[in-house]
């Protein structure tokens, strides 16, 4: 069972195999990352259920790079990976992507401050029998197909959805790729990162594309 420390942030859904920027101010998230990167600790980001502590508001700079800010109960579900310092600003601000590899669920809180660590589940997509690998080809044809006519004019993007790497991807993989890539609403991201139904994934994805959601 992986350990990961978590990033909670309103509204933040990450899909595996998409790197997550961000920005980090707060001292305890600051501190977090240092110890992901010197321990190779996994980093989450998830989604929030609720506020659990409001932090001061209006705040300086200076006021947010020294305190923190409000604390969040996490979402059980979330995707999680190593952290790569991007660049570190002269007033201690870090500029960070976290890898996210894996999808994780919750299990049990090893730390609660200055920051959550918990043991977690990988959480991975149902088994699928040769009839069901055949009717994901063919969702995911379906959402080449539509992804194509979305991006006409677009010759950059449409010789990278013809390339092999996504000709190739495994239908699991492809959706959180392609969820990754269409704006919406965060609870429905949320949504479709903790299902294990790929197929139910993927319909969801073709019928917001048909209903006209960008890339």
């Amino acid at each position: 069972m992986p350990d990961a420390a978590l990033f909670p942030i309103p509204g933040s859904v990450a899909f595996p195999g998409i790197p997550y920027p961000l920005h980090v101010f707060e001292p305890r998230y600051r501190q977090m990352v240092r110890q992901c990167i010197d321990d190779k600790l996994l980093m989450g980001v998830c989604h929030t259920e609720k506020i659990l502590h409001a932090g001061e508001q209006p705040q300086t700079r200076e006021q947010a790079l020294n305190s923190n800010q409000s604390t969040y109960k996490p979402r059980t579900v979330f995707s999680a990976g190593p952290v790569k310092l991007l660049k570190e600003l002269e007033d201690g601000r870090l500029m960070i992507a976290v890898e996210t590899s894996t999808r994780l669920a919750l299990v049990e809180e090893k730390q609660t401050l200055p920051f959550g660590i918990w043991r977690c589940d990988e959480l991975l997509d149902e088994a699928q029998d040769s009839s069901a690998e055949e009717a994901l080809e063919q969702s995911k044809e379906k959402i080449l197909t539509r992804l194509l006519t979305i991006t006409h004019g677009q010759p950059a993007i449409q010789e990278q959805l013809r390339s092999e790497h996504w000709q190739a991807m495994p239908a699991s993989r492809f959706s959180f790729a392609i969820a990754g890539s269409i704006g919406m609403d965060p609870d429905l991201a949320q949504h479709l990162l903790e299902t294990t139904d790929t197929q139910y994934r993927l319909n969801t994805l073709l019928q917001l594309l048909n209903e006209g959601s960008s890339v």
